[in-house]
């Protein structure tokens, strides 16, 4: 899917994610976004170098830094993106929730609220690779993975689903190449 095409990455939070898969991949991606300030202790040491966006990317801070033709995924990014950014570009999503099986955990944090389920509701944790269009987490699923929640506590759940997500990332982008 990948193949040779121009990749950018989007974090908000540390990028490892991104440092994991480039290192499974073999290939870093050509341009690696995040609105964390230059400088900041929180941006994994794997990510080299990196544009910096404003808190709240306007349209014309994303036409800035996306090209034409490229590959976009999302590694934690805590943004809504722009209906017109959604439709301009290729942009996948990949969300630490199984929203296939459990829609009410789409949107932020749903490792946190499957740990503090009082209820044990959720018998299966997994992630999913989804198109990004104007909705959170709406887009059409397009793969995903799943286990049987044996995990106790938010720490357990983020780790394996962290584990889950790079593995599945890399089976993503790599189909069809």
């Amino acid at each position: 899917m990948l193949g040779k095409k121009h990749w950018t990455a989007f974090f908000s939070h540390t990028g490892s994610e991104i440092v994991n898969l480039s290192n499974k991949l073999g290939r870093r991606p050509d341009v690696v976004i995040t609105n964390k300030p230059p400088g900041d202790d929180a941006i994994h040491e794997g990510i080299q170098e990196n544009i910096y966006v404003p808190n709240r990317p306007s349209v014309i801070d994303y036409r800035g830094v996306l090209q034409p033709d490229t590959v976009v995924t999302l590694h934690g990014w805590m943004r809504i993106i722009p209906p017109e950014i959604c439709n301009e570009y290729e942009i996948y999503n990949l969300h630490p929730g199984l929203i296939t099986k459990y829609p009410e955990l789409k949107g932020a944090d749903p490792q946190k609220r499957v740990a503090e389920s009082v209820i044990k509701e959720y018998d299966h944790i997994g992630c999913v690779i989804h198109k990004v269009t104007p909705g959170v987490d709406e887009g059409p699923v397009l793969a995903e993975t799943s286990t049987r929640n044996q995990y106790s506590g938010e720490e357990q759940i983020s780790c394996k689903l962290h584990e889950m997500a790079t593995l599945l990332w890399l089976e993503y982008l790599t189909c069809n190449d």
